[in-house]
């Protein structure tokens, strides 16, 4: 079979990918909810997963690694934490339902950068414009799901990190096929993925990068924690703030060996192989 749909998931994994959810299904149990053997191993998976994120991204701290139901679960998160109604919004232009709802939700309504696809240039100037106009948050789908088009993050970026306004980020599209080392942009508040695209993880997987330490002060969810369950307040520090409930040990594990598989080829690698195919079909 030629698979097509890459960019809504990519179905066909690495093998690693299936025995790692195999092995948690039968190996791990309750993470964070006690010290025996089967209980730890679901704590090593997780945070192995998290290694691994932080790595490929260069997330200095693994504990900002949030992980998430899906790229949606996250781009709430963020918005949620950062976004309040008088908050004056930048959007670039091709944002999913997953940004544009949310805000909505929070009563806000963003200024679009309005610009023709596939010019860089202008989306940019767009940009320079919104922060001569005040503008205090930017959201930016770094690759459209609707075009392929990528924006221009870095340029975009060096305006943002010279304004000292924040960036989330969704790389719902490009986390794991364009290379992003966030200790690039200080801008950068927020990074929203997806496991089961670029990452090669199991559907029902997320990530939410919480680079902005605000997030942590505001949850969508609260309780089922496994630390400080005694406290009647939700914990402030990550990833507990953001990870009420048990985690999807199993897909987290399957997430850990896809992204591990990325780490090892190269995002750079994997871009060049989809281009080379995309070439071959179009001829």
């Amino acid at each position: 079979m030629i698979y097509l749909d890459n960019a809504a998931t990519t179905l066909h994994k690495p093998r690693a990918v299936d025995e790692a959810v195999r092995r948690a299904m039968h190996a791990a149990a309750g993470y964070a909810r006690g010290g025996y053997a089967a209980a730890m191993r679901a704590g090593e998976t997780v945070y192995a997963c998290r290694e691994q994120a932080a790595a490929l991204f260069g997330v200095q701290d693994p504990a900002r690694v949030v992980f998430t139901m899906n790229a949606t679960h996250a781009l709430n998160l963020a918005i949620h934490a950062l976004v309040q109604p008088e908050t004056r919004v930048v959007v670039g232009g091709y944002e999913h339902n997953a940004v544009m709802r949310p805000l909505a939700l929070r009563g806000v309504q963003p200024v679009v950068l309005d610009t023709p696809l596939w010019d860089g240039e202008a989306m940019t100037e767009k940009a320079k414009q919104a922060l001569a106009d005040g503008a205090e948050l930017f959201i930016l789908n770094h690759v459209s799901n609707v075009f392929g088009y990528a924006a221009p993050l870095d340029a975009i970026a060096d305006l943002l990190d010279e304004a000292g306004v924040p960036l989330i980020l969704d790389a719902s599209q490009s986390a794991g096929v364009i290379a992003l080392d966030v200790r690039r942009h200080p801008c950068l508040a927020a990074v929203c993925m997806p496991g089961h695209k670029g990452l090669y993880g199991p559907q029902g997987t997320g990530i939410l990068l919480a680079l902005d330490d605000r997030i942590a002060q505001h949850t969508l969810l609260a309780g089922g924690t496994g630390s400080r369950s005694e406290d009647m307040r939700q914990p402030d520090f990550l990833p507990d703030a953001l990870e009420s409930g048990t985690p999807n040990v199993p897909g987290i594990a399957g997430l850990a060996a896809g992204v591990a598989f990325v780490r090892a080829v190269g995002p750079e690698n994997i871009l060049t192989h989809e281009r080379r195919l995309m070439r071959e079909f179009v001829r």
